[in-house]
C-alpha cells in the first residue's frame, strides 16, 4: 500500500515513531506469504566471462539457501559489477535503488559507501569491508546506525603479521615492495600499517601502488628496477581480479611473494595469510536472513573476522628455490603441493 493512501491516523502514527518507521515496513513485508525478496550483491570487481555469480556471492547464496532462502522460491537476486571502474559505482548503486532491491550485499569498501550515498533506507550488509568506522560506513561498530550493517575486514597488525612470515621464510630480507589499491580506504590503511611494521624490523618498503588494471605493467617494470627481496599484495576488488597477472610477475622474476587471501595461492602463488573471504561472505547470510525477517540494520553490531588462514604452496616454493621452515609449515592452515 502506498504512504499516500494511507488513512491520517496512521500516517500521524508513523511519523511519530521518526527512525523507528524506515525499518517498519520491511519488518511488515517479512510476514507476508508469498512474497519474493530481491537481493543486490553489488562489487566493485570484475564478474567472470559468462559468469554473473563468481564464487565469493555463491558461497553467500548457498548460506542463505541453507537459511531458507532458495532462489525461485522466496528470493530473486541482482548481481552488479563495477569491473574495477570505481566511477561506476554510484551509476549502479542508484540502480539498485531504483528496481527497489530488499537488500544490498556490498563487497569491499567502495561499494558499501556507493550505495550508502544512494540510500538511507534500503538494508547494506558489508560483507567485507575494509575499515567500516574509519571509512565513515557506520558511526560504530556495536551501533551501526543507519542503515549499514555487516562484516569488516579490518584485523590489527596484518601488514606486519605478513611480514614477519616473509622473515621467517627469508630470515636475510632487507627490501619488500607492498602492492596496494590506493583508490581503496583499506589498502591504504595496511599499506601505512606494512611500513610502520618494516621500520621497526628494519625493512626497506617500496610502493606500488595500483588505481586501476591499466597500472599494473608499470608498476611491475618499476619493482624490476628496484629488485626487492619479496612481494606483499595487499587484498582488495582490484588485486584479487588480478591475481593471476600478479602471481606471474612474482614467478617470472623469481620473488618471493605473500599475498592477503588464498586465492592467490589457489593459482599458483607462494603464500597467503589473512580473513577468509569465503567465511565472510557465509555470515554475511546471516545479516540478511535477519533483516528480512525484520531486524533494523541499525541493532546488528558489526563483526570482525574470525577465521584466519595460511595457505602455502609448496611447489612454487620449490619452483623458487626455496625450502620452506617446518615451523613454517606446522603452522599453516593448507599446504597445496
Amino acid at each position: 500500500m502506498k504512504r499516500a493512501s494511507l488513512p491520517l491516523q496512521r500516517r500521524d502514527v508513523i511519523a511519530l515513531l521518526g527512525g523507528a518507521a524506515v525499518a517498519w515496513p520491511l519488518g511488515a513485508r517479512a510476514q507476508q506469504a508469498g512474497k519474493v525478496y530481491r537481493i543486490a550483491f553489488f562489487s566493485p570487481g570484475a564478474s567472470g566471462p559468462g559468469i554473473p555469480v563468481l564464487p565469493l556471492q555463491a558461497a553467500c547464496v548457498e548460506a542463505l539457501r541453507e537459511l531458507g532462502w532458495i532462489e525461485g522460491k522466496n528470493v530473486a537476486f541482482e548481481y552488479r559489477y563495477a569491473e574495477n571502474r570505481p566511477d561506476r559505482l554510484p551509476e549502479l548503486a542508484a540502480e539498485l535503488v531504483h528496481f527497489k532491491v530488499d537488500v544490498i550485499v556490498a563487497a569491499g569498501t567502495l561499494a558499501p559507501l556507493a550505495a550508502k550515498q544512494a540510500t538511507t533506507t534500503i538494508p547494506i550488509v558489508m560483507s567485507a569491508a575494509g575499515d567500516p568506522l574509519g571509512s565513515g560506513l557506520v558511526a560504530s561498530l556495536a551501533q551501526p546506525g543507519g542503515n549499514v550493517t555487516g562484516l569488516s575486514l579490518m584485523v590489527p597488525d596484518i601488514g606486519g603479521k605478513r611480514l614477519e612470515l616473509l622473515k621467517d621464510l627469508l630470515p636475510g630480507i632487507s627490501r619488500v615492495a607492498v602492492l596496494w589499491d590506493g583508490a581503496n580506504p583499506y589498502p591504504a590503511h595496511v599499506f601505512r600499517e606494512t611500513e610502520a611494521a618494516a621500520r621497526t624490523l628494519g625493512i626497506e618498503v617500496q610502493s606500488l601502488e595500483v588505481r586501476g588494471p591499466g597500472d599494473f605493467n608499470p608498476v611491475f617494470e618499476a619493482a624490476r628496477l628496484q629488485h626487492p627481496d619479496a612481494l606483499i599484495t595487499v587484498e582488495d576488488p582490484l588485486t584479487a581480479d588480478h591475481r593471476k597477472q600478479i602471481v606471474d610477475f612474482a614467478a617470472t622474476n623469481r620473488l618471493p611473494a605473500i599475498h592477503g587471501i588464498r586465492e592467490f595461492v589457489e593459482v599458483g602463488g607462494l603464500m597467503a595469510y589473512g580473513a577468509s573471504l569465503s567465511d565472510l561472505f557465509r555470515r554475511a547470510a546471516g545479516y540478511v536472513d535477519k533483516i528480512l525477517r525484520g531486524t533494523k540494520p541499525a541493532d546488528l553490531p558489526i563483526q570482525q573476522p574470525t577465521k584466519f588462514e595460511l595457505v602455502i604452496n609448496i611447489k612454487t616454493a620449490k619452483a623458487l628455490g626455496l625450502t620452506v621452515p617446518p615451523s613454517l609449515l606446522a603452522r599453516a592452515d593448507e599446504v597445496i603441493e
